[in-house]
């Protein structure tokens, strides 16, 4: 496979599973050992990561715009608190980063978690339509989406799909408890980015590959969010679900 084409796939891989409640770290794992390919190295996927950080922060720049405001907006204060808060339990997370890399390893582990996550997301449809917003979220709840969000550390636990079924079992709307979940996001992405992008920079660069998979991860990445609100408001997680359980049946079995 060329470096443009293996571009071309990590960057869909990404771009759509970054957002879709399917998990992106364990597609990392299980497409290499479908295809028989080479996973894409820690500093390639970090700018991936690049790419998908451009889609959230373009999809919801009032949001961010109206946040950095906050210095006369107390509603815009108390909401990058709540941000704040929910970060905590993943940047902790990163104490543990050696043991969880080492689930990478283990296409099992991964099957697992997908059918863990699955199942998540299959309850996610008992949940009643909250009609809370993000403005009027509580700091336990917030606190909440952030454990929930350092599960999503081990890969097969979607990110996306654990912070909404948990804002969601909170109180808020399907939209809000999506709207918090990418806020939740972008600090996230944008620390797994920088902190491994580092290092491209540092040996050499960015190759014209490497850029290509960046544009199309932003390009699908932004495609996924559109995707998932439009299914989440008018079906819920569901259907992601089959998904999830059905991947990770396949990987128990086959791999």
């Amino acid at each position: 496979m060329s470096e443009f084409l293996e571009a071309i796939v990590w960057g869909l891989v990404q771009g759509l599973t970054e957002f879709l409640p399917i998990s992106s770290s364990g597609h990392l794992v299980v497409v290499p050992a479908f295809l028989g390919i080479d996973a894409p190295d820690l500093q390639t996927a970090a700018l991936l990561h690049l790419g998908t950080l451009v889609a959230v922060v373009v999809f919801y720049w009032s949001d961010l715009r109206w946040l950095l405001r906050f210095r006369s907006d107390s509603v815009a204060r108390r909401v990058i608190g709540l941000l704040a808060l929910a970060s905590v339990p993943a940047a902790l997370g990163v104490v543990f980063r050696d043991s969880v890399s080492s689930l990478f390893a283990s296409t099992s582990a991964v099957g697992v978690a997908l059918l863990a996550t699955g199942i998540v997301l299959w309850l996610s449809g008992l949940l009643t339509h909250g009609d809370r917003d993000v403005e009027r979220f509580s700091s336990r709840s917030a606190l909440l989406v952030g454990l929930s969000q350092a599960a999503a550390l081990i890969p097969g636990i979607s990110r996306s799909g654990l912070t909404i079924t948990t804002g969601m079992a909170s109180g808020l709307s399907r939209s809000e408890a999506a709207r918090f979940s990418f806020l939740l996001g972008v600090p996230a992405i944008a620390a797994a980015g920088i902190f491994e992008g580092y290092g491209v920079v540092a040996e050499g660069g960015i190759g014209v590959p490497a850029l290509v998979g960046v544009v199309v991860a932003g390009l699908s990445g932004y495609a996924a969010i559109k995707l998932l609100l439009r299914i989440l408001v008018n079906v819920g997680l569901r259907p992601f679900s089959y998904y999830c359980v059905g991947v990770g049946v396949a990987v128990l079995a086959f791999l």
